[in-house]
């Protein structure tokens, strides 16, 4: 069983590393305490007024609570002093609540705020993106951290082998780590041998197998970009677009135009094109159509939306159940 500060800020201009963190802790909350142990407070209704009485409220709820504020980078002094005074009695064996700035040049997570979760012995993350110029020397400390060292030019091999997301370049040093051992000195060519490739081609084998209703395909490919440390929405972008064309392919087939004046539509190569036309003339356009109803709904879900599944499930499981149904 995890253990639970009684507070949490998580800011920075990272927002995808943001919505991680949430989707993790949403995750977590869940295992620990069900749905009902979890109040969700975003957008228009993440006001302080709203957060301090969550915090205040008597409540017959067994177990641990958890009270989750996202965008509280839009919050003044006046509305953390609200929520300061409400968390003067917090039980931290009781309540944890969790606060959520995505930052950008206008809007910051308010100074008062990383005041008051720390007077309540709470837990403040700052997740920001890193310019390339910083990044292999980041690479490098997390490399020692790690138990391994990885040299200046590795570190640059790295970054044009798998991208500059930090996730994805936390996942590649740990698979180095577990494949060289604790003291392992990580020059090119190991980065070569064990490192992924750029996903960008697996992400669109996974929009094109979704696309031809290769269940098996679809779904090896998921799991594995996602343990790569790919974030889901640029997965979901990457399937929507090609489920959409694949759609609009299977109307026009539908209403009897001929293969080759399609072909002319699609912005893409010959061959690609007759492969989608010859996988797309297999199915229905009703299947794509609910394929695309099943994509928009993971899509809320993935933003820490309530989607057909309740919210009852974790990001992963929800985004295999989709792609399989989809692929169907």
């Amino acid at each position: 069983m995890p253990t639970f500060k009684p507070a949490y800020l998580i800011h920075g201009d990272d927002h995808g590393r943001i919505a991680e963190r949430r989707a993790r802790l949403r995750a977590m909350a869940e295992s620990a305490s069900g749905l009902s142990g979890i109040e969700l407070f975003e957008g228009d209704a993440c006001t302080a007024d709203a957060v301090a009485g969550a915090l205040t409220a008597m409540t017959f709820a067994v177990g641990r609570r958890f009270v989750i504020a996202d965008g509280v980078e839009r919050w003044k002094d006046a509305d953390v002093a609200t929520v300061a005074a409400a968390m003067e009695g917090l039980d931290p064996a009781a309540l944890t609540v969790a606060f959520f700035a995505r930052e950008d040049s206008r809007a910051k997570a308010p100074a008062a705020l990383h005041k008051a979760v720390e007077a309540a012995g709470g837990q403040i993350a700052a997740e920001n993106v890193l310019n390339k110029r910083a990044l292999p020397g980041w690479i490098a400390t997390q490399a020692a951290e790690l138990g391994i060292s990885i040299d200046k030019q590795a570190a640059k091999a790295l970054l044009a082998q798998v991208g500059e997301r930090q996730q994805r370049l936390l996942r590649e040093l740990e698979k180095l780590a577990l494949e060289y051992g604790p003291g392992a000195a990580i020059g090119v060519d190991e980065v070569h041998d064990c490192c992924a490739s750029s996903a960008e081609r697996r992400s669109w084998e996974l929009a094109d197998a979704l696309a031809a209703g290769d269940e098996q395909q679809a779904l090896r490919l998921l799991v594995e970009l996602r343990q790569q440390g790919e974030r889901l929405p640029s997965l979901l972008y990457q399937m929507v677009r090609r489920v959409r064309d694949a759609l609009a392919i299977a109307e026009a087939l539908a209403a009897g135009k001929p293969a080759a004046q399609v072909r002319k539509t699609l912005r893409m190569p010959s061959f690609a094109a007759d492969r989608l036309i010859a996988d797309v003339s297999k199915r229905d356009p009703e299947a794509y159509r609910r394929a695309l109803e099943l994509l928009a709904d993971l899509e809320v879900e993935s933003r820490g939306g309530i989607g057909m599944n309740g919210g009852e499930l974790s990001e992963d499981t929800a985004a295999v159940r989709a792609v399989i149904a989809a692929a169907r």
